[in-house]
């Protein structure tokens, strides 16, 4: 199968995502911009991979990019696998979930450069929201 923690079949997948996210998480797919549930959502809390739960971002590192989708400057170590896309005539990094090789998005060299510099580009619909208490 793979060389991810979490492995399932397509039909597995299938089985447990919606139409969107295994669009997305699956086959590479993009949420319409300024549509996603966490493009605008500032709370404090962790988000995590939709597909296996595991942890990705914390709340400290999102910004407001101006992108429509979710933007982070900085994701978890050791979280994020990185892959080389030339796809759609450009060259671009892809972010996929190291735990189970689900697609996020991208991530940019054009975030904040007092930070890292770094813009992940995410889709609302790859990530879920953690609430943290107090």
């Amino acid at each position: 199968m793979s060389d991810y923690k979490v492995n399932k079949s397509e039909k597995e997948w299938k089985a447990q995502l919606s139409d969107e996210e295994y669009r997305v998480l699956r086959k590479k797919g993009t949420e319409y911009p300024h549509t996603g549930k966490y493009n605008l959502h500032f709370e404090n809390g962790d988000y995590h991979c939709k597909a296996c739960n595991a942890k990705l971002f914390e709340s400290e590192h999102k910004f407001e990019s101006g992108c429509g989708w979710p933007s982070f400057d900085k994701a978890v170590e050791g979280a994020i696998t990185y892959i080389r896309d030339t796809s759609h005539g450009m060259i671009r990094t892809e972010t996929i979930c190291a735990n189970c090789g689900s697609h996020l998005g991208h991530v940019f060299e054009d975030g904040p450069q007092e930070t890292t510099g770094q813009r992940y580009c995410i889709n609302s619909v790859s990530i879920d929201f953690d609430a943290k208490k107090g």
